[in-house]
């Protein structure tokens, strides 16, 4: 894979030029896109192009993709559906404007399920082809897992962030709710959508995180202690499979061995009625996100988004307010359980990607963290017997960005010193 910050540093040092940088990307995507099927639209020639000029700021010469439910004026931008082959907005999404700002260079616009829902493009997972990537945000997991982009820019309303990373072994950060505009964005749900990123590593993240945002929350240039973490053994736990639940092990035993105090964590009765209030908005806001849509060309849409409008559509007002303020009061909740911890930690998806390209997976361990807009890292560096990834994930307290990617780099580095 590309380290964002190992690029960053070499470019600062002047042992590398924002051309090569882009050509290391190049290279492999000639390799290996053509089975892995990453971009839904890719233009190396502006790339390079861009590379050429120079760019100056925190990410020059970082091959940077964008999910295809992103605007972009110089690229197509078709939201993952025939419908709209060949759409070219007349402005960019606005995290694609501040990318550019940033130095950042765009190659292309990553492979989206159909409208960031469930119906599954083409793209593989480059750990074994037979198996999804996850998604929605398959594309951009996946060419940052072959070494294709050192970053890549996604989306989650429900678990489609962490979870690909998590099938594909990349760190992905899906910070607090409204940290990065969806501004330009395809709407799915207005209270749910969150922008995402991917990278390498913990460290790669948040260098992404911080150069596109100008917000503290660089982790490599520091040293904290150990994180106080709380650990959820309740369901909907007993939904990860044996090899989930022995990473997740795995992974505290690390941190434990490495000084980081953890304890077992109860979430309060509310959050038993989350899994049903984010699927009554998520549903709710679709109906009217897709209401043009489904209004003028419905037999163009897949059967989960259909099924998603139509339960959407019998959802009542009362239903749907009732949700957003049992949400409202399980959100103030949220922020006690972090009094005595630092970070929750759990699976961030049931097992290994599925075999097969029918399915995305399950966001079982996603969507309640949506739901509250807290800040979510997935950590690398775990696998089953056969070498597929396991991905968990750090979960820190509403607005804790920094301090909770700060605990996803230990826990990555004290996994990786176990490993060897």
């Amino acid at each position: 894979m590309l380290s964002a910050l190992d690029l960053a540093r070499r470019i600062d040092a002047g042992e590398l030029k924002s051309l090569q940088a882009i050509e290391l990307a190049a290279e492999v995507i000639a390799a290996r896109e053509g089975e892995v099927q990453a971009f839904a639209a890719l233009d190396l020639d502006a790339a390079r192009t861009a590379a050429s000029e120079q760019r100056q700021g925190p990410l020059r010469g970082q091959s940077i993709g964008f999910k295809d439910v992103f605007d972009t004026a110089d690229l197509p931008t078709a939201y993952g559906s025939a419908l709209y082959a060949g759409h070219r907005p007349a402005t960019d999404a606005a995290l694609v404007a501040m990318a550019r700002q940033a130095g950042g260079i765009t190659l292309g616009k990553t492979v989206t399920a159909a409208f960031a829902h469930l119906d599954p493009g083409p793209t593989r997972n480059p750990h074994r082809l037979t198996h999804t990537p996850g998604g929605s945000s398959s594309g951009s997991a996946a060419a940052v897992a072959a070494g294709m982009l050192s970053i890549a820019i996604g989306t989650q309303t429900g678990g489609s962030t962490i979870r690909p990373a998590s099938f594909c072994g990349v760190a992905a950060f899906k910070p607090s709710f409204n940290l990065l505009p969806t501004v330009g964005v395809k709407c799915v749900s207005w209270h749910l959508d969150t922008v995402g990123l991917f990278a390498a590593g913990v460290a790669d993240v948040a260098f992404a995180a911080a150069a596109l945002t100008g917000r503290d929350l660089r982790v490599d240039d520091r040293s904290e202690g150990p994180p106080r973490i709380g650990v959820l053994r309740e369901p909907p736990w007993p939904q990860a499979g044996v090899d989930m639940l022995a990473a997740v092990e795995t992974a505290i035993d690390a941190a434990g061995r490495a000084g980081a105090p953890c304890a077992d964590l109860t979430l309060p009765p509310i959050f038993s009625e989350m899994f049903k209030a984010h699927a009554t908005i998520h549903a709710y806001e679709a109906a009217r996100a897709f209401a043009f849509e489904n209004d003028r060309h419905r037999d163009a849409l897949g059967p989960a988004l259909l099924k998603l409008i139509d339960d959407g559509q019998a959802i009542s007002h009362d239903a749907y307010d009732d949700a957003r303020a049992l949400t409202s009061r399980a959100r103030r909740q949220t922020a006690d359980l972090f009094e005595d911890i630092d970070i929750i930690l759990s699976p961030s998806a049931p097992g290994v990607a599925p075999e097969g390209l029918s399915t995305t997976g399950t966001s079982t361990f996603n969507r309640v963290w949506t739901l509250m807009g807290v800040p979510c890292v997935n950590i690398p560096g775990l696998s089953d017997a056969s070498g597929l990834p396991l991905g968990v994930q750090a979960i820190g307290r509403f607005g804790r960005d920094r301090q909770t990617l700060q605990a996803g780099l230990f826990i990555e580095s004290v996994i990786a010193r176990r490993n060897r």
